[in-house]
């Protein structure tokens, strides 16, 4: 059996086929607005989140250095810097205007990373000059990780250059600066190694981040065509079911048609339950029957019908007929009167039955009145001798629904034969009411007695009625003035549909998620920037705040099982940030762990495995698509398993933990290479006798740290695997590092360079890896909200389209037992 390569999920993941999709479908500026109106929403988080860090920054200086004199610029100039860049960032939020956003977002960012970065090595370089203190920069990894993650940046490219830009300048600094001038832990011998560790911190800081960032645009792209596609889809059910109803209800008011639908919904659903055949018809609808004691009836019946159907062919017979009724119809609605059925020449209707009107015998008078003219306009135009009989009559009637096979509905009653008695004895071009009718419409008619026909019928005697016959209207003016202005507003109504499915769309895409409430809400709320941003309530108590899973269960269930079409990224990004801690491990290999190798290449085995697997598919269609090739029983196998992984929840688990699992070797083997009695004995003798212990001796506390700053981000990055499963693991990365590192590693990590003058190292380390854990922290946070919401409003929009599919197969198993089935398909 040969395997069919589809291309088709991974295809609505591509980041090239998302780009032009959106440019095809023309949204690609609603997605750019919506892009630029995330980044301003970050810039709170970003506010909120450097503030914290530098008031803990500066707290830390202030209670924990011993000379006060030597850190007082260091927090002066930390404080400056923080309420700088707060105020340059805040002018992005003010802005209005996408045009001047576009560029000022560049602008204020460029500045502010800047700033940090000038701030943070102007220190360093003015202790080394003024106080012969050797420090190392505390928001290298910090300033890159906001310009990936929380810098009002949209795009991938500028920011990218943005990071690279301040990964080469703290890069010269540590390689170009501190090791030519000062010797900054490198020999002669090792100086191009360091170099590359160096380098290679900063290469995987900036590989995960341009990953982030390009999954991120991914998941944008694909949440914005999904919720173009529903809403289009949406729109165009609802205008099917709303030309349907109107079908629907033209035959059968509301409240007779929505019991019975009800009941064939029902039905379907159980059908559908019990995986049984829907038979509609044996088992008959349940009874409808309505009294509506306040009502006019209308009866009309057109003169000289027979000499019509003897001297006209069959074809124009219907035709008149059918533009006729057509009129009766349009005019039947816009005076609100519920037309009953046509039998031939004869044509009733009802005022007063879908919703109480207390003007339901205007409503009728002024249908007759509308009819008697619509009939002459239709003499005068087809010069055939054509007149009508109209009666009206207000009173109780009875109406609903009989049958099974086929559904007839009808109304019945005394006032109803009345009504019928009124028409049939009245005067052709005028409309014959009862004394109730008249009396009802507050005498606004010119009325004139009865026809002699209805004073000697005897049905009409045995009822007592008096009949009045109406001509015309006191005010011609007003009716004519009615009949325009309720044209117009029909006209005006059509004009306004026209452009509903653009605005609707609009809307919705402007409602796309922008981040969780929380603390930057408060400040926003505060200042009161954020009235433009829609938040709903009821959103927020569905998702739970701090680890942000779904309250009800099974949605949470639901979407953590959703296939992940980007696992390939995530694992490339995984596989790249190991080979930098392999780079590592390898540097400071001393053999004191035997069979590290063992350990090592395995593992590196492992994740190219899965690296390949990952990536077979994508590179298999590339390359068939060049070489028109199928590809072999072996490469289906591969993707099979490939594909397998993506669908599987319990194998990506198992892939993440592997991967944690390797990168918790590789750091062992470090920790475990290093002979701390050893390098302790050799750095004393080495203070004592002032020479230069041998700087690969032992690992780089530092190196180590910026490494385990890129574990804890890729662990928090992974995509679809639970966000409380990656928070714990982060977590338990963060604690048993700087457990180990405080606890077992105490002499090493206290003689390592520190980030400002008597701070302890302890304490700069401590800092570095949380203030990582955090920023990651609550960026995943927001993009863990928005991809709920996202899921959730797919989910709703699902469910609607299944209501919508149920209601438009009642309405049509209802018209298919009231029409003939091709009338219906029609």
């Amino acid at each position: 059996m040969t395997y069919k390569l589809n291309y088709t999920n991974e295809l609505k993941w591509n980041y090239d086929f998302l780009r032009e999709k959106c440019k095809e479908v023309g949204i690609e500026e609603e997605f750019d607005e919506h892009q630029f109106r995330i980044s301003v929403n970050y810039i709170s988080v970003f506010q909120v989140l450097h503030l914290f860090f530098m008031i803990l920054h500066c707290s830390l200086l202030l209670a924990t250095c011993a000379q006060l004199d030597l850190i007082y610029i260091d927090v002066s100039c930390y404080t400056l810097s923080t309420v700088v860049a707060i105020a340059v960032m805040w002018t992005n939020v003010k802005v209005k205007s996408i045009a001047t956003l576009k560029w000022l977002t560049y602008v204020t960012s460029g500045i502010v990373a800047m700033m940090i970065v000038f701030v943070d090595l102007m220190i360093n370089y003015y202790h080394l000059h003024a106080h012969q203190w050797v420090l190392t920069p505390v928001y290298d990894i910090y300033v890159i990780l906001m310009i990936y993650i929380f810098f009002p940046i949209p795009y991938l490219f500028p920011a990218m250059g943005l990071a690279v830009l301040v990964s080469s300048m703290y890069a010269g600094y540590f390689v170009f600066y501190l090791d030519t001038k000062y010797h900054y832990r490198l020999g002669n011998v090792t100086h191009f190694t360091q170099a590359i560790v160096v380098l290679s911190n900063y290469i995987g800081l900036n590989v995960i981040g341009t990953g982030f960032r390009l999954m991120r645009e991914i998941v944008g792209r694909a949440s914005f065509l999904d919720r173009h596609q529903y809403v289009m889809e949406d729109i165009a059910l609802r205008s099917a079911r709303a030309k349907e109803r109107i079908l629907l209800h033209s035959i059968l008011p509301p409240q007779i048609a929505q019991p019975i639908q009800e009941e064939i919904r029902n039905r379907i659903k159980l059908s559908q339950k019990h995986h049984d055949i829907l038979d509609c018809n044996r088992r008959g609808f349940i009874i409808a029957i309505q009294m509506h004691p306040d009502v006019s009836i209308l009866y009309a019946d057109i003169v000289n019908y027979t000499h019509l159907t003897t001297t006209l062919s069959v074809k124009k017979l219907v035709t008149l007929l059918h533009e006729l009724y057509a009129r009766f119809d349009n005019a039947a609605f816009r005076y609100s009167v519920q037309r009953i059925k046509f039998l031939g020449d004869c044509y009733y209707c009802v005022a007063g039955l879908t919703k109480p009107d207390p003007f339901h015998a205007k409503c009728c008078v002024n249908l007759g009145l509308c009819m008697i003219d619509i009939i002459r306009e239709m003499r005068a135009v087809v010069k055939i001798d054509i007149d009508i009989r109209v009666g009206v009559h207000s009173g109780c009637v009875f109406a609903g629904v009989l049958g099974a096979a086929k559904l007839q509905y009808d109304i019945w009653g005394t006032d109803v034969l009345i009504a019928n008695r009124l028409e049939a004895t009245g005067m052709p071009g005028q409309i014959h009411v009862s004394e109730r009718t008249l009396e009802m419409t507050n005498n606004r008619y010119q009325a004139y007695p009865g026809t002699k026909a209805a004073r000697d019928d005897a049905y009409l005697q045995r009822c007592n009625i008096i009949t009045f016959l109406i001509v015309d209207i006191e005010n011609n003016n007003q009716f004519e003035l009615d009949k325009r202005e309720s044209l117009v507003s029909v006209s005006t109504t059509e004009e306004i549909r026209e452009g509903t499915a653009e605005l609707l769309l609009h809307e919705e895409l402007q409602k796309m998620p922008l981040g969780p409430k929380g603390i930057k809400d408060a400040i926003l709320e505060m200042f009161s920037a954020n009235k433009h941003r829609e938040s709903p309530s009821s959103i927020n108590l569905e998702i739970e705040t701090l680890l942000l899973h779904f309250r009800d269960p099974r949605l949470e269930y639901k979407y953590i099982h959703q296939p992940d079409y980007m696992l390939k990224f995530s694992v490339l990004q995984a596989w790249c940030c190991f080979m930098g801690l392999s780079y590592l491990q390898l540097v400071y290999d001393h053999d004191e762990v035997e069979m590290s190798y063992f350990i090592n290449i395995p593992v590196m085995l492992a994740l190219s495995l899965l690296l390949i697997l990952t990536w077979y598919k994508r590179i298999c269609i590339w390359w068939n698509s060049s070489t028109n090739q199928k590809p072999s029983n072996f490469s289906n196998a591969v993707i099979k398993i490939g594909e397998n992984m993506q669908r599987s929840l319990i194998q990506r688990i198992c892939i993440y933990m592997l991967i944690m699992a390797g990168y918790c070797c590789i750091i062992s083997i470090i920790l475990s290479d290093c002979n701390k009695e050893e390098f302790q004995l050799a750095h004393i003798d080495s203070m004592l006798y002032h020479y230069e212990v041998e700087n690969l001796m032992c690992f780089s506390p530092w190196s180590v740290t910026y490494m385990v700053c890129l574990i804890i981000t890729n662990s928090i990055i992974f995509t679809r695997i639970p966000f409380v499963l990656r928070i714990i693991v982060s977590v338990l990365v963060c604690i048993t590092y700087l457990s180990v590192m405080i606890h077992h590693f105490e002499y090493l990590v206290h003689i390592s360079l520190t980030t400002n003058p008597y701070l302890k190292p302890e304490i700069a380390h401590c800092l570095m890896i949380l203030s990582t854990m955090f920023t990651v922290y609550f960026k995943e946070r927001q993009a863990e909200f928005n991809n709920k919401i996202n899921y959730k409003w797919r989910e709703e929009l699902l469910k609607k389209q299944e209501d919508a599919r149920l209601a438009d197969q009642s309405i049509i198993i209802l018209l298919h037992n009231i029409l003939p089935a091709h009338q219906t398909s029609i």
